[in-house]
């Protein structure tokens, strides 16, 4: 055989790997046959975060245009954003091994890389806290670092349970609505299945939008229905409107949270991104959202 229809061979084996991998919740261990991956791209921000908290970061060679902490990987070649890949340039570095967490694409252009002859490694994503162990663990795998995976799955698991712990004391909880955009008047909120809701459960908030999942255009009636008490944004986004400007909105300055100036701006993968940091995200919104609260705030 080739050395091209072996690299062929083991990148579409890698690719059946992990979507069956997706589809249980883990991902298997590095082959035999294959040498140790140490041209890797990694694509999505909290996969880049656990390679570099697994002292792996020597290994890579480019990432994605969310991977923004630690503030070293910003020297690594961009190939783009996680949903507007170009098959050309994640594959022109000459990786290796794609590390990517799930939902990168656009589809066709993840068909083309998992088609490519490399190795692609899909991590599954979620919303709470045991999702974020499983991703470390699952990196860590992919990487041959499964032990040291352990040891930080425990380390940031623990930091998880003590802020699930937090919020679980707290009795009378508080309504977050995230806003994605007040773009053009327009209010772009998030529902359940994100990781807007996933911060705001684990920072003892309730999300003040329900009925629906994912990200959607909300209705002034649903807004000031909801009634929030603090108004969640992300810094460093598409939207570049101040927090005057969200306050200013009729809608919003008619809620509670507008009638106290209640907006709190937080890095978007710190808040977003589950990962290694996100226990500490929690801990901040926490602080911000029942600041006045002496037991709860400090």
């Amino acid at each position: 055989m080739s050395i091209a229809r072996r690299l062929t061979r083991r990148g579409l084996i890698w690719s059946a790997v992990a979507v069956a991998a997706l589809a249980g919740g883990g991902v298997t261990a590095w082959p035999a046959f294959a040498d140790e991956p140490n041209r890797i791209v990694v694509i999505g921000g909290s996969l880049t975060e656990i390679v570099y908290a697994l002292g792996e970061e020597d290994r890579l060679i480019a990432r994605d245009s969310t991977s923004v902490f630690p503030e070293a990987a910003s020297k690594l070649a961009d190939v783009g954003y996680i949903r507007q890949l170009s098959p050309e340039g994640v594959l022109s570095v000459g990786p290796d091994m794609i590390l990517a967490l799930e939902g990168f694409g656009p589809p066709e252009a993840a068909n083309v890389i998992s088609q490519a002859g490399i190795p692609v490694i899909v991590v599954p994503d979620g919303y709470d806290s045991g999702s974020i162990t499983a991703k470390i663990r699952a990196t860590a795998q992919a990487l041959g670092r499964a032990e040291a995976g352990e040891e930080l799955a425990a380390k940031v698991g623990a930091d998880l349970k003590a802020a699930e712990d937090f919020a679980a004391g707290i009795t009378d909880k508080r309504r977050v609505l995230f806003l994605l955009s007040v773009q053009g008047g327009r209010l772009m909120a998030a529902g359940g299945k994100t990781h807007a809701d996933g911060i705001i459960t684990l920072a003892g908030g309730v999300n003040a939008m329900s009925g629906f999942d994912g990200y959607k255009e909300v209705s002034n009636e649903s807004v000031l229905e909801a009634a929030p008490d603090l108004i969640l944004r992300m810094r460093g986004g598409r939207d570049p409107s101040s927090d005057a400007e969200v306050l200013s909105h009729p809608t919003i300055a008619a809620t509670p949270a507008g009638k106290a100036g209640k907006v709190v701006g937080m890095d978007g993968l710190f808040i977003l991104g589950f990962g290694p940091r996100t226990a500490q995200a929690a801990r901040e919104l926490s602080e911000a959202l029942y600041a006045d609260i002496p037991a709860v705030g400090n």
